[in-house]
């Protein structure tokens, strides 16, 4: 396993980070969750991503049961907020109340006392965004979070957080979350420029495109049973790329990666880690054999020239809207 800078700061994380949207608390069994972690300790995977409202927060109480007794200094252990986690009007957003009461139950649930990283799980139209980062630098200066970042933010949003953060003194942004893969490339026109220049690194997650890069879904024929499509929660995202011509082109990748001695899956994760603007690519997993398949994307060097090639096939069925980077409704599913 290789090791990247989370943008600008010090901190350390290795290139393939572990997340747990789906399959912990609501896709598979605990023994098989706890399983598919340990798998990712054995391969050098220390950095761990989870939210409060996956599997409302059931996911994040597997993670933390899973990876009790871990040598706490060696992880690197990211959460999120924002996202409903209960009835109540104060029950979502990015208001200092429920920051505060996230951390709390985030903290609780992970059985740690601090996280790494604290992200914001989408924009917050609703709260001032100075009373949003407040709230965040006084969880910093608590010895509860170490550094702060937001998911899916447009280049605007991630400007007018820094411009507030540099005007009142606040701990800056250190990383951005945002969905991008050889078929997702919005971040590469205004985000990642951006971010380069302020010195935030990218969290990129659904490296495979739900699975789609992995070449299992075959134009013509049903999903697989027990696949991401098949999962009510995961087919609303995956659905998008379920369609004949990019199916085909998925599959006219595979010569791509033979010639490297690479599955798809690991061609796909080794593509996004080549963007140097990338600290670390997420990996979720039902199986440990599936951990240990797309950790050994870390490390890989793809040329120029096989670039080229992946581009070459794909390009009539890559999304590079940036419009299509919009926060959602608080009511919408979190990813």
């Amino acid at each position: 396993m290789e090791f990247r800078h989370l943008g600008r700061s010090g901190l350390m994380v290795s290139e393939i980070s572990y997340g747990n949207w789906i399959t912990h608390g609501s896709q598979v069994e605990e023994d098989a969750a706890a399983a598919c972690v340990r798998t990712a300790l054995d391969e050098g995977v220390t950095t761990f991503d989870t939210a409060d409202a996956y599997a409302n927060t059931r996911a994040e109480e597997v993670l933390g049961r899973a990876l009790k007794g871990v040598r706490r200094e060696s992880l690197e252990i990211f959460t999120k907020v924002y996202w409903p986690t209960g009835p109540g009007p104060n029950d979502r957003g990015l208001s200092r109340k429920h920051i505060f009461e996230s951390i709390h139950g985030s903290l609780r649930r992970l059985q740690t006392d601090y996280v790494d990283l604290y992200q914001a799980h989408r924009f917050d139209y609703e709260t001032p965004l100075e009373e949003t980062l407040k709230a965040f630098d006084d969880l910093v200066r608590q010895g509860k979070v170490l550094y702060v970042g937001v998911s899916e933010w447009t280049a605007d949003q991630i400007a007018q957080a820094l411009k507030i953060a540099d005007s009142m003194g606040f701990d800056r942004i250190v990383s951005n979350q945002p969905q991008y893969s050889m078929l997702w490339r919005v971040i590469e026109g205004e985000v990642v420029p951006l971010c380069e220049k302020e010195g935030i690194g990218q969290v990129v997650f659904s490296p495979i495109a739900q699975g789609v890069l992995t070449g299992k879904y075959l134009p013509g024929q049903p999903p697989p049973e027990g696949s991401r499509a098949t999962d009510p929660v995961g087919s609303t995202f995956v659905s998008r790329n379920l369609r004949e011509d990019v199916l085909t082109r998925v599959q006219e990748l595979k010569p791509i990666a033979a010639d490297l001695g690479l599955s798809l899956a690991q061609l796909a994760v080794a593509w996004v880690l080549q963007n140097p603007n990338v600290s670390s690519a997420i990996v979720g997993a039902t199986k440990p054999e599936q951990v240990r398949d797309n950790v050994k994307a870390s490390g890989v060097r793809l040329d120029a020239e096989v670039l080229r090639r992946i581009d070459e096939v794909l390009d009539p069925v890559v999304e590079r809207d940036p419009g299509k980077t919009r926060a959602m409704s608080p009511r919408s599913r979190p990813q």
